[in-house]
Order: C-alpha cells, then sequence, then structure tokens
C-alpha cells in the first residue's frame, strides 16, 4: 500500500539522504579513473576496471540482495547496506599502503555490494510509498541529491589529495573517515522513523486476485516480460548514464584542460536540470513513458553531435548527455516494477542485476578510447539509447496472461 501524501515528507527526506550516499559512492569512481591511472602505472582500458569492479557486483549480489529485502524489510536492508559499504571503503585504505590496484578493486567491488542493496531498497520505498502515476518525479527529485553528491566525491577527495603530484596513499585518511561515517549512518537509518511499507498486492495476507489479479496468476518473476526488458534497458540506461559521469573528467584530463577534476560537475549539472524538469512535469504534462522517449531521442542526437563536432566542443556536449539521461533511470524503474504484486521485491532486485552495465559500457568505452580517441567512443552509447528507445514506446507495456 501507499502512504498518504502528508506523511510523506520526513520518508522522503530520509531517502534522499540515503540517493546522496549512493551518489557520492558512484563519484568516487569518476574521480579515481584518471587517478588511478597516474598512480599504478595503467592503461586506459584498465583505469575504467574501477567502475567494472563496482558495478559487477550489481550482477552477482543483486538476486541475493531481494532475499535480504524480502527477510528483514526495505529499512532493514537499508542499514545492511551501509555496513557493507562500510566495509568496502575500509578496505581501500591498505590497497593504498601497499599500493595493490587487485585489492583496491575488491575493496570497490564490496562497496558495490553495499551500493546494490541500498539502490533496490530505497529505489522501490520511494516508487510504492506514493501514487504510481508520479514515482518518476519522487524519483527525479531523488535523483537531485543523488548527482549532486556525485559531483562531491571529486570536490572532496580532492582536498585530501595533490593531483599534481600523484601518490596513492594519500587516500588513506580520507577512506578510513568515510568507512567510519557509512558505519555510524547504518545505525542512524535503522532506528529513524522510516515507515515499512508493501506494494499492491505484496502482502501475501491481501486478497491479490483483488489488487493485483496480473501478478496473482504467475509463479515467478520471469512471467513479466516487462520486467525482463526492463532489466535490460537499467544495462544500457546505467551504462550511457556513468559513459557521461565517468569519463568527462579523463576527457577533460587527456585535452590538458585546467582542473580537469571539476569537469564531472558539468554532467552533474546537467542531470540535475533533468531531474528538476521530471519533477516538474511528470505527470502532470508528461507520463512516464514519453518522458523516457524524449530523453532517447535527446541522447541519440547529442551523441551524433559529440562525434561530429571538434573536441574543444564535444566535451561539453557530454555534459548535454547528463540532460538527456536525467529521467531514463525515473521512468524505467516504475515502468518495469509495475503490477508485479507479491513479486515486487525480488523485481527490484532483478532490476538491480541489470545496473551490471555501469561495468560493461564505461570499459568498452575505454577499449575504444584506447584503439581510437575519446572522442569517437562515445558511439558506443548509440546502440543504448536505440533499445531504451523500443522500451519507452512498446517494451513497458509487454504483458502476458500466464
Amino acid at each position: 500500500m501507499t502512504t498518504g501524501r502528508k506523511t510523506l515528507v520526513i520518508p522522503m527526506i530520509l531517502t534522499g539522504s540515503m540517493f546522496a550516499v549512493l551518489g557520492f559512492a558512484l563519484g568516487i569512481n569518476a574521480f579515481f579513473i584518471p587517478f588511478v591511472k597516474e598512480a599504478f602505472h595503467i592503461s586506459i582500458t584498465m583505469s575504467y576496471l574501477v567502475m567494472t569492479a563496482t558495478f559487477l557486483s550489481f550482477a552477482v549480489f543483486g538476486v541475493p540482495s531481494g532475499a535480504i529485502i524480502k527477510k528483514v524489510g526495505y529499512k532493514g536492508g537499508m542499514a545492511i547496506a551501509f555496513l557493507i559499504m562500510a566495509a568496502g571503503f575500509y578496505l581501500i585504505a591498505p590497497s593504498a599502503r601497499i599500493t595493490s590496484f587487485p585489492l583496491l578493486l575488491v575493496a570497490l567491488f564490496i562497496s558495490g555490494m553495499g551500493q546494490t542493496l541500498l539502490t533496490g531498497a530505497v529505489n522501490t520505498y520511494v516508487t510504492i510509498i506514493g501514487p504510481p502515476e508520479s514515482a518518476a518525479s519522487r524519483i527525479a527529485l531523488m535523483g537531485i541529491c543523488s548527482k549532486t553528491f556525485f559531483a562531491f566525491a571529486s570536490l572532496i577527495l580532492a582536498v585530501f589529495m595533490d593531483l599534481s603530484n600523484v601518490n596513492i596513499q594519500d587516500t588513506i585518511l580520507p577512506f578510513y573517515i568515510i568507512s567510519g561515517v557509512m558505519a555510524v549512518m547504518s545505525g542512524i537509518y535503522y532506528f529513524t522513523p522510516l515507515p515499512e511499507i508493501k506494494a499492491i498486492g505484496e502482502d501475501e495476507n491481501e486478497q491479490a486476485s483483488v489488487v493485483s489479479s496480473y501478478a496473482a496468476s504467475k509463479t515467478n518473476i520471469f512471467q513479466f516480460p516487462h520486467l525482463i526488458l526492463g532489466a535490460v534497458a537499467i544495462f544500457f540506461d546505467v551504462g550511457v548514464e556513468y559513459i557521461a559521469l565517468g569519463t568527462i573528467n579523463d576527457y577533460a584530463s587527456i585535452l590538458n584542460l585546467p582542473s580537469p577534476h571539476n569537469y564531472v560537475w558539468l554532467v552533474s549539472a546537467g542531470m540535475v536540470l533533468g531531474y528538476t524538469s521530471g519533477v516538474l512535469f511528470i505527470p502532470k504534462y508528461l507520463s512516464q513513458s514519453v518522458a523516457l522517449l524524449l530523453c532517447t531521442i535527446s541522447g541519440v542526437l547529442v551523441t551524433l553531435m559529440i562525434l561530429l563536432l571538434p573536441v574543444t566542443i564535444s566535451i561539453y556536449l557530454v555534459a548535454v548527455l547528463g540532460l538527456a539521461n536525467a529521467l531514463m533511470w525515473p521512468a524505467i524503474w516504475p515502468l518495469a516494477i509495475a503490477d508485479l504484486g507479491k513479486f515486487t521485491k525480488m523485481g527490484s532486485a532483478l532490476l538491480v542485476t541489470g545496473i551490471i552495465g555501469g561495468a560493461f559500457l564505461p570499459l568498452l568505452f575505454g577499449y575504444v578510447a584506447d584503439m581510437a580517441s575519446h572522442q569517437v567512443a562515445y558511439c558506443v552509447c548509440l546502440p543504448a539509447y536505440l533499445y531504451i528507445m523500443y522500451y519507452a514506446i512498446a517494451g513497458n507495456k509487454i504483458r502476458t496472461q500466464r
């Protein structure tokens, strides 16, 4: 069931702060990519393993995270997620002390497990806490928190590190601090007044045939085509989103632009602008599927301009990709978990596995950048946008009766 409008304020503030933590955790990757390239003397492709390590955990831990949420509820899952992230960030310090790139990847993988659990819990929670037709608007509001703190990660870590004289051991103190903060936040969130809620038809005691007749006839989550196709859409969405967020600093560094670590702010600003438009226009002026379609059309057009215009212009168009990408996740998630009833928690876990796109597409980007150039590498975004366009037009509407 959903919660009344008057009772949404505190839950939205609490979940907004969790989205901020997710944004900060993923923003660490964008900061690390050009940093580890110098610190560990590795190639561009190898440096993008930083993203791969984090996002691979979404595929490995996605289904187990659904089982955890089903067992302990959304709030319990959120608290456990913070503890796992704390453990992962704690391991970054010893990886820096012994200058071990493999251990750094292990640490980021463990942190990613916590992010997997938190992502599934908090996105589904925000989706079902209010009216279904305005879910994208609520997630867009959360996205403002996420992407603002994504950019803050680079700003905060730059305070501790001298980017003109790369020293991986400079990461030891900040990550001990971050780990401690995460552990404390786990306890704080566990005791917050965050109500435990369930989606329509999710309560086994409800008459599912009345409140969710579609889900009542199903025996497993693989009987929901719109969910399966939605997981693929999430795969491509996260891939293009973190290509834009995770590559612009590196692109600026390659072009020898001043303060390259600050360019991620341009993409984040574009995404915040897009999220704001979602809050204002969905569902009053745009449906979730129409908003998704407009985003994909914009993504295709901007990508083509990045490929065709001079590099001194194209790097700023990467920021415009942030605007195009902003409303894709907020629209895909509610469209994909619609009508799942008692399968909502496991359905959200399946969607979380799609986040593995953040591992593969940036890695493919890095490979193409090594073989050709950063500018040419943005071509990997085109097929992703075309698939999401299909999902916006038809894929989210596919239903089966059995």
